[in-house]
C-alpha cells in the first residue's frame, strides 16, 4: 500500500513537470479548456513523454442579453 502511494505521487509530479514544460502554469488567463488540459496532462503523468497529448474541448454557455 505504501509503495503504491509513492508511485502515485511520483506519477503526478512527472505530470506536473510535463504541464510546466508545456507552459500551462505560466498564463494568467484560464478557461475551461486550458484547465482541463492542465489536469489531464498531470494525471497522464509519464505517458506525456511517450506521445500522449490530452486535449479538452469545452464550451461554456454565454450569458443571455
Amino acid at each position: 500500500m505504501r509503495i503504491s502511494g509513492v508511485v502515485i505521487v511520483i506519477w503526478l509530479i512527472i505530470g506536473a513537470v510535463a504541464a510546466g514544460q508545456r507552459g500551462y502554469f505560466g498564463d494568467s488567463k484560464t478557461n475551461c479548456a486550458k484547465a482541463g488540459n492542465t489536469v489531464l496532462t498531470i494525471i497522464s503523468g509519464p505517458l506525456n513523454y511517450i506521445g500522449v497529448n490530452p486535449k479538452v474541448n469545452c464550451h461554456t454557455p454565454q450569458p443571455s442579453k
